[in-house]
């Protein structure tokens, strides 16, 4: 499987609009802040942006809008591609499985000790695409996995 933060030119745009309208913000620190662009938590200092995005994978009426932070500064990106990422293992994950014109084509929540089991097994469906891993508690996409 494929692990995908937000693309470099997503994230450039929405740094270059931090804090020029309502939907990006620029904050000084937000601890703890689950970040878009490497994948892991916002350290204490380390100022941050957030932002309204709508995933790919949703089209039509599936189509949804959510708020996403990323640092405000360019990154080195997610450590691994390759691995789901350690920050987000410590809570249940909404897993949503997509088919490429972006229907919904299943999902559940999985527990973190069977989230990657749980991917790989909605991933062998041949009509899924791509799945979203999301917060079980507020809903946020955080972010994509694909067969590799």
């Amino acid at each position: 499987m494929r692990i995908h933060a937000l693309p470099n030119d997503l994230l450039d745009r929405a740094r270059a609009l931090a804090g020029a309208d309502e939907h990006h913000e620029s904050h000084a620190e937000s601890p703890g802040a689950p970040l878009r662009c490497c994948l892991r938590k916002a350290r204490p200092g380390e100022p941050v942006i957030l932002f309204r995005h709508t995933p790919a994978a949703g089209s039509g009426p599936y189509e949804e809008l959510g708020p996403v932070f990323a640092h405000a500064e360019p990154c080195d990106g997610p450590a691994s591609t390759a691995a789901f990422p350690e920050a987000f293992r410590h809570a249940p994950r909404t897993l949503r499985a997509n088919t490429a014109d972006g229907r919904i084509h299943g999902g559940e929540i999985a527990d973190p000790a069977n989230l990657a089991d749980r991917v790989a097994a909605l991933l062998e469906h041949p009509e899924v695409a791509s799945v979203q891993v999301r917060s079980v508690s507020h809903g946020c996409f955080l972010f994509a996995i694909t067969r590799d």
